[in-house]
């Protein structure tokens, strides 16, 4: 069976047994997702207030014993001293080690993933060789020097220059770098340059413990942050460093792609962060509103709080849902690829490189899902939740960045739909049939029959595929208009995003639901209350979009459109849902 292409989701009707969640984790996974939370619980939580401290030594100190758990090299092929694990179990780990602070999150994700990724992905075997082992095993810490001062999100804009040596033996740099994570206490360096005039940068490697002058490689001080207070951050600068015309990492001129690739990854992984520590968030709330009384009684009786843990609980649901499904679909397509004849670390490359769409709508979806649930967070514990003396203040700092990393937000929503519409323009994705037959679809007089709706998520996939008729709707009438100047119509992206980034989550919770919990679960509740906000977001996003660029006859039909398609023939009761919810997790006492 053919894998699912990135994007394709918006023109298919998947089937619940198609799509993976975090219920399907194997023993292997279980034990990993066990070592991970109790090493967490053990040897980080109790040592929260050090890392708010800014003691640095201490990130250093924890990211070293996590090396020696091997949680480092899960990635990395066992031929290089790593564990060799696949796609789902790297994100296993980044979910359950990320969860309490952001600090030890940044580490780790900086890391193992834009710190040590590269080299896998685009090294030489002797590069693999040389500089893998000790990045697997913690012995060394890898960072990524990719932002300038005057290049950010325009990373192909960057100053740094590399010069080739007289010798022809040596590249020369000079330039600097800011924002570098792990700055403090790396020893391998990946950054980026761009040789002589070149019109692209070129990625290098360097160990900073192997440089002829160390001089040559220069920081600024710590950056005092918002959050994440305990991640070093530093500037970084070259100063004539030499390094060997053999640590070029890939091919010159396609440093652009080597960072786009890491930040796909990295968009991913950056979505598992942020689930434990919703969860965690989530679960301090019910544990306060339980515990802390008030007029006589527990605030968790109280409606406006029981909404609140109800919405924050849904989140965690959808978040978790929408990550392990993408995950696994990028493992099946490393997997195909690889049982075609196509080396490990081409097929990795192009597993991420093809849900790239669904790697940014998770990235997007789930930092700022997590900032809210911080947010709530304080919200629940009232006044307490501003002091340092409870953990929300410092959850709600650290989840601040998620919005930032790895390509803004906003830079993301625009980029998950430009890439869809290359992708149809390209003719890998068919969006243009599917949006011509809605064209007629609207012409035609609808049906006034009442569908049954008996089997479970029935009606809710029914909404799901009209949802994906709203996004086609919208999109194919706004390219039609505006053609190849779309990518100047900013805001129309953007309620296209929110469209498309409701539904992928939408009907990953719904599929989550379907495929393992009774119609009468919680779980099944959280996907239907889900839905229902999902429906509300969609609607105001469509009708935005449409009046921006439709008139007369045309936008009439699309508003005509928008209401057949995000009707229910059977409202749900969305305070009962809510209720439910609620009661099931104040019960429990966590998620």
């Amino acid at each position: 069976m053919a894998t699912l292409k990135g994007g394709e989701f918006l023109i298919k009707q998947i089937p619940a047994n198609e799509i993976f969640s975090i219920e399907e984790l194997n023993e292997e996974q279980k034990m990993l997702r066990d070592s991970a939370k109790e090493f967490i619980d053990r040897e980080v939580v109790p040592q929260r207030e050090r890392f708010e401290k800014k003691d640095y030594a201490f990130t250093e100190e924890t990211m070293r014993k996590l090396g020696e758990m091997g949680m480092l090299g899960i990635a990395v092929p066992e031929e290089y001293g790593g564990l060799g694990m696949g796609f789902v179990t790297t994100m296993l780990a980044c979910d359950y080690l990320s969860g309490t602070t952001g600090s030890l999150a940044t580490a780790y994700g900086a890391h193992t993933g834009i710190g040590t990724l590269p080299i896998v992905l685009y090294g030489t075997e002797e590069q693999k060789k040389k500089y893998l082992p000790d990045l697997a095993t913690g012995t060394k810490f890898g960072a990524y020097c990719l932002t300038e001062p005057d290049a950010g999100s325009d990373a192909n804009s960057g100053k740094t220059r590399a010069k080739l040596s007289e010798d022809g033996k040596h590249y020369i740099i000079n330039g600097q770098k800011m924002w570098i994570s792990n700055a403090g206490f790396a020893d391998t360096f990946t950054l980026f340059a761009k040789i002589d005039d070149d019109k692209n940068i070129t990625g290098f490697v360097i160990n900073r413990s192997e440089l002829e002058n160390p001089e040559s490689l220069t920081f600024g001080e710590e950056e005092h942050k918002l959050g994440i207070r305990a991640s070093s951050t530093r500037q970084v600068f070259f100063n004539d460093m030499k390094i060997p015309v053999e640590n070029l990492l890939g091919e010159r001129n396609n440093g652009f792609k080597i960072a786009l690739n890491a930040l796909n990854v990295g968009r991913i992984k950056l979505a598992a962060a942020c689930l434990d520590a919703q969860r965690r968030i989530l679960n301090h709330s019910i544990q306060y509103s339980n515990e802390r009384k008030q007029f006589g009684v527990s605030i968790s009786t109280f409606g406006a709080i029981r909404k609140k843990i109800a919405e924050m609980a849904t989140g965690v649901f959808v978040s978790e849902a929408g990550s392990y499904r993408a995950a696994k679909n990028v493992q099946d397509k490393i997997d195909e690829l690889v049982a075609g004849g196509m080396d490990h670390q081409a097929a990795e490359l192009k597993g991420v490189e093809e849900f790239a769409v669904e790697c940014s709508i998770l990235k997007v979806f789930v930092s700022d899902l997590a900032q809210n649930t911080a947010d709530e967070g304080i919200q629940v514990y009232g006044g307490m939740g501003f002091s340092e003396d409870t953990p929300m203040e410092a959850a709600w700092r650290d989840s601040r960045i998620s919005r930032i990393y790895e390509g803004t937000n906003e830079i993301n929503r625009l980029l998950a739909v430009g890439m869809l519409i290359k992708r149809a323009m390209k003719g890998e994705l068919d969006l243009l049939s599917p949006a011509m037959a809605i064209s007629k679809e609207l012409m035609g007089i609808p049906s006034f029959e009442v569908p049954d709706y008996s089997e479970f998520m029935s009606e809710e996939k029914a909404i799901i595929a009209n949802l994906k008729k709203v996004f086609l709707m919208v999109s194919g009438a706004a390219l039609q208009k505006y053609m190849m100047d779309i990518e100047k119509q900013q805001h129309l992206l953007l309620n296209a995003s929110e469209i498309l980034n409701q539904i992928y989550m939408a009907e990953s919770a719904v599929l989550r639901a379907e495929k393992h919990f009774s119609p009468d679960s919680v779980e099944a509740a959280m996907a239907q209350l889900n839905l229902y906000k999902a429906v509300e977001k969609i609607t105001v996003a469509a009708k935005e979009g449409i009046i921006s660029f439709a008139e007369g006859d045309e936008q009439r039909m699309m508003l005509s459109g928008l209401r057949r398609f995000t009707k229910y023939t059977n409202n749900p009761n969305v305070v009962a849902l809510t209720e439910k919810v609620a009661a099931h997790y104040i019960e429990k006492g966590a998620y």
